[in-house]
């Protein structure tokens, strides 16, 4: 079955809710009107938003893949779809694991003295968060320029 990646519509808002929890990334400013998702036969496999904080920084976030589906490109497909419908930069925030992933794509870590003031403060809170309830992991900001 192919892929096709589309806006999320209302009624895809509980669907991106739940794939968002499952995957264990953060859980807020979930409102299906930022988000685009990949469908198969029907089903919504992934999620993908883009946010534009009040400093006018664009971020993607939201990134999760269905664990039947994992390892089958669509979170490039994902990553893609957002990068070819903003402007650079684009700026993201994930577990410091996931460096690699994001790499592909043109993504580079950004160190926090440079981090735009929403972002830095996202960076600070959220690895107060990771200290307490999931030590080891690490959050990272980073960004591309690229088109």
């Amino acid at each position: 079955m192919p892929i096709a990646i589309r806006p999320a519509m209302p009624d895809d808002q509980a669907t991106i809710v739940r794939i968002v929890r499952a995957a264990r990334i953060n859980p807020m400013s979930l409102h299906w009107s930022r988000f685009f998702v990949a469908e198969e036969a029907g089903d919504i496999i992934g999620t993908v938003q883009i946010k534009l904080h009040r400093d006018g920084v664009y971020e993607l976030a939201s990134l999760a893949v269905v664990p039947s589906r994992q390892g089958a490109g669509i979170g490039a497909m994902l990553v893609r779809s957002i990068q070819a419908r903003t402007t650079a930069p684009l700026y993201l925030t994930c577990a410091d694991r996931m460096e690699g992933f994001y790499q592909r794509f043109g993504f580079r870590r950004v160190e926090p003295r440079a981090l735009p003031a929403t972002l830095g403060r996202i960076y600070v809170i959220g690895n107060i968060l990771l200290g307490i309830f999931r030590q080891g992991v690490r959050l990272l900001v980073m960004r591309c320029d690229e088109d």
